[in-house]
């Protein structure tokens, strides 16, 4: 034994790491006890307190190898978790004894014999050591905040007690909360004082005798601590300054986990996660999801969705591949408690689980979890409600926000709503001018039904009468007029306008009214006469050069008779002036790629769902039922657009002429594919082509996945799972059906088509 700074030390050789050949791996963060921890080095892994009444652990390590770590007879549940290098420490749920494992062998209590029957309230593990706060987790009144440590080291095999950790009288009488352990130290806030103080060898190197405030969260890293003010609810850091670099200034956290040379703390306001330190990108942070508990490994965090308690992970960088996929169970947001929630918090109600037998969270009736209140809610949504007793706010989609109290949370200026405005009351004043108008000539023709007016030479006629339906108007001189298109097909349901009347419609197609461009030309948002908002699409020079006349009045006579609720229906055409418009139904939610990857609202599973069926609906009526049938030829999430009832419609297909040879069944098959893709896009929430992504193809990155039994890996964690993930893992499979490379084993879009309405149907009763 020897003497350090007044503490008893054991020799550097403890470890408990069983396959010798990683005692030479160097751990880099330890995690805060709480309800997620991971186990560092290379034998490192995950585990959750799973939300199943029972306080049981779920874990999961590199090889995405889950298990339920209930199902061995000797590992107790747990009331909180810590990890170090290659093992897990924990609180057991039913006596407060402390519990170590491995991921080598889990039904081997790693704890020393001499403390392995004390009660324990809190507990750190370190790199090679664990320091526990004596009492019982679950006693208002028991703790008796003072602590044992012990460390750990080889021996055959095993790990046996070396000697206490703490060695001075000062830590031995002291009572401390928030303990936390890093590499030779452990630190803790004093309960009379509130200030932290330090023990062990390594102590001294963290320079933390100038943390005069009150803290009240704290976090270690290797060779570092932060911590979270009490008063300013503000992180300060002291010890290795690589390993948290520049922490964030002005930003009030609630909860703190430390990695390889990286921080991580939950947002007090909206509970999303920020990130700091020399390895960490901050593009890898998801932004979509708040969180109320997280850990961090080497180069991995995983946390406890606030949506829906789904465990979620993510690298510290682009480039790095993610290590840990977590298993799709629900997990404990938090650590159960004895005693009241403070100000500021909230119980949770295990109801919004939405699963009758289940009322707590907790293995006692008594305790409770208390969590932090939000304030304001992630990009995309605003509190529509605030935090009580037993409920946090409630975040709500910015597409529903109606009033001002939400514009500025969703980045709507008043402006732009008193523009909207101003439009919805100019639309009133035309469709009431109209009705007016409409009812006194109906008045005037039921009153007056003939009048004659006879003169004497030159004596002429006036008829007034009713007619229902507009007439074909008449074209303004062209001078270079296209040939006479037969009008014959398209009276009736589609109408051919005057280019004045569009170009009012669009304000002389300007910029502001652009829906979006491609290779064709312009799609403009345009308002008629009658009120009605439609989509306007014109072609540019280019498209009106390589289209004769002849092929645009094919596909006018086409596009004519394609009429579906899945797809975007023609309204009618202009051909003035050498323009080539076509006149659509306007789709007002936008399109499907702005949900998936913009900033419009995102979509839920049975939403997801509906429009994967309704798409496949709208392919296959234009492969099957529309002669000659159509391709579309350039099927992607952009050209799926959502229409007022959120239903999916198929835009911008093209149609080829009839005198034009094409392989039909080619492009069905090359649709089918599109199609796949489309699919994984809606699983996922990737983008089919993402450069900040690795790989950044969807395909090359899911298929692997799907084709080994891992399509839960893929599955988008930025909202919230079903209760019941199957219609989401058969979803995947018909992706993978749809992505093969020999066409012919492609299902046909008939077949797409009954397979996705046996999943939306098992979706709604199983929902």
């Amino acid at each position: 034994m020897t003497t350090t700074n007044g503490y008893f030390v054991a020799p550097v050789s403890f470890f408990f790491i069983v396959v010798s050949s990683l005692l030479f791996v160097t751990a880099f963060g330890y995690g805060s006890p709480g309800p997620i921890a991971a186990a560092f080095g290379e034998n490192g892994f995950f585990c959750a307190i799973e939300a199943g009444g029972e306080q049981e652990i779920i874990c999961w390590d590199k090889t995405n190898k889950t298990s339920s770590v209930s199902s061995f007879d000797f590992v107790p549940s747990m009331a909180s978790l810590s990890g170090g290098e290659g093992f897990l420490c924990g609180i057991t749920a039913n006596n407060s004894q402390a519990f170590c494992w491995d991921s080598l062998d889990f039904g081997t209590n790693l704890v020393p014999k001499a403390f392995r029957y004390n009660s324990y309230s809190q507990i750190a593990a370190g790199r090679t050591h664990v320091c526990a706060i004596r009492g019982f987790y679950f006693s208002r009144t028991g703790d008796s905040g003072f602590v044992d440590c012990w460390e750990f080291h080889q021996t055959l095999g095993k790990s046996n007690l070396t000697m206490s950790f703490v060695g001075d009288h000062y830590a031995n009488n002291v009572s401390v909360n928030n303990i936390v352990s890093g590499d030779g130290f452990s630190c803790g806030v004093a309960k009379e004082s509130g200030l932290i103080f330090c023990w062990g060898p390594k102590s001294s190197n963290l320079g933390i005798s100038n943390a005069s405030s009150e803290f009240e969260v704290l976090a270690s890293g290797k060779s570092s601590i932060c911590g979270v003010s009490k008063m300013s609810g503000e992180v300060e850091c002291w010890g290795d300054s690589s390993e948290f670099d520049l922490p964030p200034r002005r930003t009030r956290f609630t909860s703190l986990s430390a990695g390889r040379q990286h921080f991580c703390g939950i947002r007090e306001d909206d509970h999303g996660v920020e990130c700091w330190g020399r390895s960490i990108n901050v593009s890898s942070v998801p932004k979509a999801s708040g969180f109320l508990a997280i850990a961090s490994s080497d180069s991995t965090i995983c946390g406890v969705r606030e949506v829906d308690l789904v465990l979620d992970c993510w690298g510290t960088n682009k480039q790095s591949s993610l290590d840990y996929s977590p298993p799709l169970q629900l997990c404990s947001p938090g650590v159960c408690s004895p005693r009241s929630c403070a100000n500021g918090n909230f119980t949770f109600n295990a109801s919004i689980l939405n699963e009758p037998e289940l009322t707590s969270l907790c293995a006692r009736n008594e305790l409770k979890i208390c969590l932090p209140c939000g304030a304001n809610c992630s990009k995309g949504y605003f509190p529509s409600s605030t935090c009580s007793a037993n409920a946090d706010r409630i975040c709500t989609p910015c597409s529903l926000c109606q009033n001002s109290s939400c514009w500025d949370v969703c980045g709507l200026s008043s402006e732009s709503q008193q523009q909207k405005q101003l439009e919805i009351k100019k639309l009133v004043v035309i469709i009431g001018s109209s009705v007016l108008g409409c009812l006194l000539i109906l008045v005037s023709c039921c009153i007056f039904t003939r009048i004659f007016k006879v003169k004497s030479e030159g004596k002429r006629r006036i008829q007034c009468c009713f007619c229902i339906g507009k007439p074909v108007a008449e074209a303004d001189p062209n001078p270079n007029p296209l040939p006479p298109l037969s009008l014959k097909t398209y009276v009736g349901e589609t109408q051919v306008y005057r280019l004045s009347e569009l170009k009012d419609a669009t304000h002389g197609f300007k910029e502001f009214s652009e829906l979006g461009r491609g290779g064709f030309g312009f799609v403009y948002k345009a308002v008629l006469p009658d009120g009605r908002q439609v989509a306007i699409k014109r072609a540019n020079a280019a498209t009106i050069i390589h289209t004769n006349s002849r092929d645009f009045e094919a596909e006018l006579e086409i596009l004519c008779n394609v009429k579906h609720t899945n797809i975007v229906n023609l309204i009618g055409y202009c051909a003035e002036m050498g323009e080539r418009l076509l006149v659509y139904e306007y789709m007002p939610h936008g399109a499907l790629h702005d949900h998936l990857h913009g900033d419009l609202s995102p979509l839920g599973w049975d939403l997801r769902l509906k429009i994967a069926f309704q798409a496949a609906r709208g392919l296959e009526f234009l492969h099957n039922e529309v002669t000659p049938p159509i391709t579309h030829q350039d099927l992607k999430t952009s050209n799926i657009l959502l229409d007022s009832e959120w239903g999916a419609r198929i835009a911008y297909f093209r149609v080829v002429s009839a005198n034009t040879s094409t392989d039909v069944s080619g492009d069905m098959e090359d649709d089918v594919y599109n199609f796949g893709i489309i699919l994984l896009e809606i699983l996922s929430g990737r983008k089919a082509y993402d450069i900040d992504c690795t790989p950044p193809e969807v395909v090359e990155w899911t298929l692997p996945l799907i084709r080994k039994g891992k399509a839960a890996a893929i599955i988008d964690r930025n909202i919230a799972l079903p209760r019941n993930v199957e219609p989401l893992l058969k979803l995947a499979d018909l992706a993978e059906l749809s992505l093969r490379e020999n066409p012919s084993e492609r299902p046909s879009m008939s077949n797409l088509v009954t397979s996705l309405d046996q999943i939306v149907k098992c979706e709604l009763i199983l929902s």
